[in-house]
């Protein structure tokens, strides 16, 4: 065995991925980063919010203070407090001198509507998860697996030429065999590609997708319509007027009809208020670029694996409509390219191909591997003489 043959051995050996057999992957990203970005705000932010409306209400004491007459005893004063505070509602009179009554229920229902919030807001991700997780991982392990495994064809497709390169005797042989191969696409593995075809007759996951920032855009929605409805009707009602005078002390004639009563509680609703509007309105653009980003394929991965062989035919298809499950794998293979081996090398590859474009015919990894290991890409212009030599 001459040098270089065994350098170019050397050479295809050390560009061989390593088989991955078993629970080879370290573990795939189900959830794109923005997608998982805005799950942990918008699940996470109210039930911070409802934790510090808890240790808020543990820490200053009663939400309300009502101001009881003097001759009121601790104890009467304490029942105020509570009586008022289980029925929260404000006693008015209107323009006319007619008796209103308006209730304040948002205060006392604030943790337990951040609670449901973070439930809401969680409902599309358990959606996801349960309706399109299992499948998508099942694809992305296919296709991770193939993908590699193709490359690691193409590469022993190649030690292979060159050891029957080295066996030929004749070279005109060898030459033709590899014309015809090419020819005949010998050295394509369609499997894989016919896969992916298939996903973009596929909408599945595509819909599941949409249905999901569909859904947090409604549910960002409802939470403006409660905070307008609900919140912004006693916003800025620091005090209220309470009225004790019911059950058994209705016909107590000592007992004042209204007592004013503030609410200690106020800041904590008008925080929760506005850092809610704020972060949700933050997070309406990025589900909206989440959705606008099924809209166009992702060319710089389609473009390094078209160094496989046979997928040309995926970058012909890539014109059409982008809105199919092939583009929300392509997503998530982008999110999981460090499980793809392959991705790094064939990244190399396509930036020495354009290289070297103008003076080699080099398609796949095929091509440029062969004239990596000394072999030309196609036949020698020498033989191509010698046989227009002998038949005039």
């Amino acid at each position: 065995m001459s040098l270089a043959h065994a350098a170019a051995e050397y050479m295809l050996s050390d560009a061989l991925l390593p088989d991955r057999r078993g629970p080879c992957l370290k573990g795939l990203r189900l959830e794109l980063p923005l997608d998982r970005m805005v799950k942990f705000i918008a699940v996470g932010f109210p039930l911070l919010l409802m934790s510090l409306a808890f240790a808020q209400e543990f820490s200053s004491g009663p939400p309300i203070r009502c101001f009881c007459p003097s001759n009121f005893s601790i104890r009467q004063a304490a029942y105020v407090d509570s009586s008022c505070w289980d029925s929260l509602v404000h006693h008015e009179l209107d323009e006319l001198g007619q008796h209103k009554m308006k209730s304040l229920w948002p205060h006392k229902a604030l943790p337990y509507s951040l609670l449901a919030l973070a439930v809401v807001m969680y409902l599309p991700v358990l959606l996801w998860q349960c309706a399109a997780a299992p499948a998508l991982s099942s694809d992305l392990l296919f296709i991770i697996s193939e993908l590699d495994k193709s490359y690691n064809r193409s590469i022993r497709l190649v030690q292979h030429m060159l050891k029957i390169r080295q066996k030929s005797s004749d070279p005109h042989v060898f030459w033709d065999e590899l014309e015809k191969a090419r020819k005949e696409r010998y050295f394509e593995f369609p499997l894989l590609e016919r896969y992916l075809a298939c996903k973009q007759r596929s909408h599945s996951l595509v819909a599941t997708y949409l249905l999901r920032n569909s859904l947090l855009l409604l549910s960002t929605s409802a939470i403006y319509l409660y905070l307008g409805h609900f919140h912004l009707d006693v916003f800025f009602q620091e005090e209220f007027s309470c009225s004790i005078k019911t059950g058994l002390l209705s016909d107590e004639t000592h007992m004042p009809h209204l007592i004013t009563c503030r609410l200690t509680s106020l800041s904590v609703l008008q925080i929760v208020s506005l850092s809610s509007i704020t972060i949700y309105t933050l997070l309406v653009p990025v589900i909206i670029y989440n959705l606008t980003r099924l809209c166009q394929w992702d060319k710089r991965l389609l473009s390094v694996y078209e160094m496989l062989p046979a997928f040309d035919l995926l970058s012909r298809k890539m014109l059409g409509c982008p809105i199919n499950d092939l583009n929300v794998i392509l997503l998530f293979l982008r999110a999981n390219i460090s499980e793809l081996i392959s991705f790094s090398w064939l990244s190399v590859l396509c930036v020495l191909k354009d290289t070297t474009t103008q003076k080699h015919n080099i398609d796949t990894v095929v091509d440029f591997m062969t004239l990596l290991a000394g072999l030309e890409p196609s036949k020698p212009k020498h033989l191509t003489h010698r046989i227009g030599d002998e038949n005039p």
